[in-house]
């Protein structure tokens, strides 16, 4: 069984890029979502394992929804992906729950290293 990915940015660009790059990581993507409360609703029915966090987001944003998602599944494995590059929003992201964090634009072999990263914390507990 291949581990289930969920992609939240208010990007369909984004969101389509990040799918491409890791369905050769092995991982299944199984929901995507265009704002935090979406992305909630998508996490409770599809329980993905992992997910990929955008910061900036109507309805709800990021730091907003990596809390709800850790109250939901402590052990979820979060990796944010945001333009907002600054070193207090990724500390108080990685605070919030978050284990990685990748500045955008990025390549495909940031992300897929990132993500790797991510999964080796998955493995090992």
């Amino acid at each position: 069984m291949g581990v289930k990915l969920m992609i939240v940015d208010d990007s369909n660009i984004i969101r389509s890029r990040i799918s491409r790059a890791l369905s050769e990581e092995k991982l299944e993507v199984v929901a995507t979502a265009s704002n935090g409360q979406d992305a909630l609703k998508q996490f409770s029915a599809k329980k993905p394992d992992v997910v990929t966090m955008d910061l900036t987001m109507p309805k709800m944003d990021g730091l907003e929804c990596i809390r709800a998602l850790r109250r939901l599944k402590p052990d979820v494995r979060i990796l944010v992906v945001s333009a907002l590059a600054d070193k207090a929003t990724a500390i108080q992201a990685l605070k919030e729950g978050a284990q990685g964090f990748l500045c955008k634009p990025f390549s495909e072999s940031d992300l897929s290293e990132a993500m790797q990263e991510l999964l080796e914390g998955y493995s090992h507990g």
